[in-house]
């Protein structure tokens, strides 16, 4: 419930009326415009955007030249997600294969995750080139 407040709060959802103890009375469009707030976070779509696609939903007269616009930018944002992930990846099965398994000296990856905090040479931290 608390994340259909928050969808109110936030103007996404319309409140809902209430009986005269006060509780709230959702209807069918309700439940309708909350499944297509969800349906587009399940696609992680932002909040902003989700509410420029209800806009849009609201004006059926308009194209869907914005529309696919606004989908074409959270593809290409997804698209650099996967290939930041993908390297992400590589860097961690890289570095699992340091590892041999063997206690009697210090773990190669956490070796390796104190020497790169220090360096500031890992994915969270890439290194900064000099000009």
């Amino acid at each position: 419930m608390q994340t259909v407040r928050f969808y109110e709060r936030e103007g996404l959802l319309e409140e809902p009326g209430r009986t005269a103890s006060g509780y709230r009375t959702y209807d069918e469009r309700h439940l309708t415009r909350l499944n297509f707030i969800r349906h587009c976070r399940s696609l992680d779509i932002p909040l902003a955007e989700v509410r420029q696609l209800l806009e849009f939903a609201a004006a059926p007269e308009q194209s869907c030249r914005e529309v696919n616009e606004l989908l074409d930018r959270h593809i290409a944002l997804v698209k650099s997600r996967v290939q930041a992930l993908k390297e992400l990846e590589k860097q961690l099965v890289a570095l699992r294969k340091t590892c041999d398994g063997d206690t009697s000296h210090a773990c190669a990856i956490l070796e390796s995750f104190m020497s790169a905090a220090e360096q500031h040479a890992c994915a969270c931290h890439p290194q900064q080139r000099e000009n």
